[in-house]
């Protein structure tokens, strides 16, 4: 594994496997999140994200979940040969997780210095009133009165209760942060705090982020680099530069135009035509081929592979239009 990486996905393929069907959930992402650096997920839902990240922690329900192929390199160890011994002292220390929803993240009979305090205290080796102390700590630095560590959760806003989740995972300084939509749950403007909170907080202890979401807006807000998942793959990434102005794959451009123009209050919005193939029967080729305004035969074939952007290190892209050297996306023909 490359040593200025801290995450290194290779290939990885996750299933569902049910009495009723076979649910391709992964269908072989490829992520790399170098040291200090923040990759925003982005997809709709069902299109694999969740399953990803909790692959990430080899926390994939089994049954019904099988991880079928490929590798997870964590700061150069391998996370899918780890012994469960292993795995404990990984998950929050070495990898935090934030959850979308912080009202069932949250222990509604422990106060929340004790819920803070559980995860120092395991991983720190400290008792239980230094861990405690700690946890006031934390709770001052994601902006809530040390006070409050005596609280339970249904005491706390649904703004607050997403800032004692954020001080659980970065309790015990891990290498890399997972947010799986952090800001959901929470109004315009209380995202907006939280969001500016976890942009300084990573800043501040030099730690990676991997940030699952489906608003652009976040990941442009956030995020140094991007991937756009589709049906379980990734079908374009780069940096926010690369996917925000230069973007080469029609399901990107659908996105895009699928969001309302500040500068052009009038434009009508163009959605997506159709729905995400059910992931127990995806069509053959590219899956997003039927819906894509720029499919052709070929690309119902065989599903295209993930090829750098010319001129770019950093860009890549899988379609098989692209190939055509006369193809261009409206949104770059127009310019957009």
């Amino acid at each position: 594994m490359n040593e200025d990486l801290v995450l290194q996905i290779k290939d990885l393929v996750v299933h569902y496997e049910t009495e009723d069907a076979d649910v391709h959930a992964v269908n072989g992402i490829d992520i790399e999140i170098a040291k200090k650096r923040t990759l925003g997920l982005v997809g709709e839902t069902g299109a694999g994200k969740t399953t990803t990240a909790l692959s990430i922690l080899n926390l994939v329900p089994n049954p019904p979940g099988v991880i079928k192929q490929g590798e997870i390199w964590l700061d150069g160890e391998n996370v899918l040969e780890m012994k469960p011994h292993e795995l404990e002292h990984m998950r929050g220390n070495d990898v935090a997780m934030i959850f979308q929803d912080p009202m069932t993240a949250l222990n509604p009979v422990m106060t929340v210095g004790d819920q803070i305090g559980e995860s120092i205290m395991l991983h720190q080796g400290l008792d239980k009133k230094a861990a405690f102390e700690k946890a006031k700590e934390m709770l001052k630095m994601v902006g809530i009165a040390e006070s409050r560590a005596y609280d339970y959760p249904h005491q706390f806003s649904g703004g607050m209760k997403q800032r004692v989740v954020i001080a659980i995972a970065l309790a015990c300084n891990p290498k890399l942060l997972i947010a799986d939509e952090p800001t959901t749950a929470l109004d315009v403007t209380i995202q907006a705090q939280v969001l500016e909170l976890m942009k300084q907080l990573i800043r501040e202890k030099e730690m990676s982020m991997l940030l699952i979401t489906h608003d652009l807006g976040v990941v442009a807000e956030v995020c140094e680099d991007v991937a756009v998942v589709y049906a379980g793959r990734i079908v374009e990434k780069g940096t926010a530069d690369d996917v925000f102005n230069h973007m080469r794959h029609p399901y990107t451009e659908g996105l895009f135009d699928s969001l309302p123009n500040l500068k052009q209050r009038g434009e009508e919005l163009v959605p997506i035509q159709g729905l995400m193939p059910d992931p127990s029967d995806l069509p053959p080729g590219c899956a997003f081929a039927p819906r894509c305004p720029y499919a052709t035969e070929a690309c119902t074939k065989a599903v295209p592979a993930l090829q750098s952007v010319e001129g770019s290190a950093t860009h890549f892209v899988a379609c098989t239009a692209y190939a055509d050297p006369d193809f261009k996306l409206r949104r770059n023909r127009d310019g957009k």
